[in-house]
Formats: C-alpha cells, structure tokens, sequence
C-alpha cells in the first residue's frame, strides 16, 4: 500500500484525491490546505488539516498547488529526506527544495472540477532526482490505471507548452466560435460534431494532412468574406494571425520558384 499525503486542493489535487481513494493499493493518509474550508467537505472521508507542522509520515507527499507556491511550499516542509512531488508541467524538478527527495508526477490532462475524468487515458509524466524513488512513481500512477512515462525537466516543459497550444488556446478558439453563433442566435451544439470529428481526425493522420478550411485552399475570396465578417477587432486580427500560419504551412505564401512548387500546391488543391 502506497501512502500519501496530499497538498493544494486545486482541481488537480482533488482528481488525484478521488482517483487514489479509488485505487485498491494507494491510501490517501492526510490532505493539506492552506484554507481548510477548501477541503472540509472531505473531512469524514480523509483527515485534514491546514497546518503544515501536522503533517504525518507518508510514503510520498504530492503537491498539487499553483506553480507560483510550489518552490515556498516545498521550503516550509517541517522535514527532511521525504519524497515530495509536484504536478507541474512548467516548473523545474530542481525548484524543490533538496532537503528533501524531489520528484514530478504530471498528469498531462486538463483539469476541472465539475468534469469527470477517466484517468486510464491520461498519461503521466514522471522525473526523479533520486533514481530508486522512479519505481514508487510508477507504482502510484499504475494503481490509478495510467501509463508512465520517463522524462527530463526540457521535455516535461516542451509536453507543457505544446498542451498550452493544443488545449488552451484550442479552447479560447472555441470560446469565440461560441460567441459567434450566439450573436446570430445560433445554438453551439451544432458545432459539437465538428468537434469531435477534428479531435478524432487526428487520432489517424497527422495534424498537417488533416488541414483544411479557406487558408489551406488559399480561397481569397472567403477570406475576405470572413474578415467583413468579423466585427470584433482582436477576432480578425488571431483569424488573420492563424491565416497566415496555415498559409505559410501549406506554402501559399511563399514565391513559386519552380515548377515543382506550383505542381505540389495544385495537389494540395485537390
């Protein structure tokens, strides 16, 4: 039985905590909050505290706190020679403090609170500094049904930054999409389809054979529909931004210099 103490009590760590309060070999001992109310709706399931000097032993303490405290959390630990991870995608292994045993266990998946999620299909990112520690963290993520993968800090944090990329901005993208159909009394749902059929696209083929839309084509002339279109001056300009990216991806935006050239856009076309 793996034993652990969690700290934060984001929508991280509150998947975590119900994932391991699943798992037949993992025992969630305590979990810690700065704000105890944060997590008092657990108190009859887990112990709780807010006081770090409470902290009782465990076989690994993971932090699951925003990146900003990571660094401060792991230096006000009332101990030394523990194993402490954190969650982070972004921060360097080596911000933990190194009085005691450091380590990163990343869930790369996005979080909220109110979505389930099924943590079969989410892969985890382990680093250790301490090499004999790497097999516990593989344990941990296996109990909770994930694969693990073996990475160093530069490539946790490239993983992290092509997430902000596929996920983020993917997300904001739908954000104004929602606003569109909103504003000309359209439900969002109809997009839904779409979605999913973009998402599952890519499960097949890779993301540059899966493009198409007006860019890819070099339709001027709905391009130029679109941004009549758009009334909103921060939309037209991330359209004209992404335009111009599909573009220069496909070539349309580059001199014909050859014959070869203008034969692989006309493959394109078709």
């Amino acid at each position: 039985m793996i034993s652990v103490v969690l700290l934060g009590a984001g929508n991280v760590a509150t998947h975590l905590y119900k994932a391991f309060s699943k798992a037949e070999t993992v025992s969630v001992v305590q979990w810690y909050n700065r704000t105890r109310s944060s997590i008092l709706s657990y108190a009859n399931e887990v112990e709780i505290t807010d006081n770090l000097e409470e902290l009782i032993e465990a076989d690994i303490y993971i932090m699951a706190v925003s990146d900003d405290s990571i660094a401060k959390l792991s230096q006000n630990l009332p101990f030394t020679n523990r194993l402490i991870a954190h969650t982070s995608g972004s921060v360097a292994m080596h911000d933990l403090d190194k009085k005691n045993q450091i380590s990163v266990f990343y869930p790369l998946q996005t979080f909220s609170k109110d979505a389930d999620i099924d943590f079969y299909e989410v892969p985890i990112c382990i680093e250790v500094y301490q090499k004999e520690n790497r097999q516990l963290l593989k344990d941990l993520a296996k109990a909770i049904g994930c694969k693990s993968h073996k990475i160093s800090t530069e490539q946790r944090q490239s993983i992290h930054l092509a997430a902000v990329f596929l996920n983020n901005f993917t997300n904001q993208l739908y954000r104004i999409g929602h606003e569109i159909c909103e504003s000309n009394n359209l439900e969002f749902d109809i997009m839904k389809p779409l979605i999913l059929e973009t998402a599952k696209k890519i499960q097949n083929v890779s993301p540059y054979v899966a493009q198409t839309g007006p860019a890819k084509r070099n339709d001027k002339k709905t391009i130029k529909r679109h941004l009549k279109q758009i009334e909103n001056e921060e939309h037209k300009a991330i359209y004209e931004l992404l335009t111009a990216s599909i573009k220069k991806t496909h070539k349309y935006n580059l001199p014909l210099t050859s014959s070869k050239k203008k034969n692989e856009i006309d493959n394109e076309r078709r």
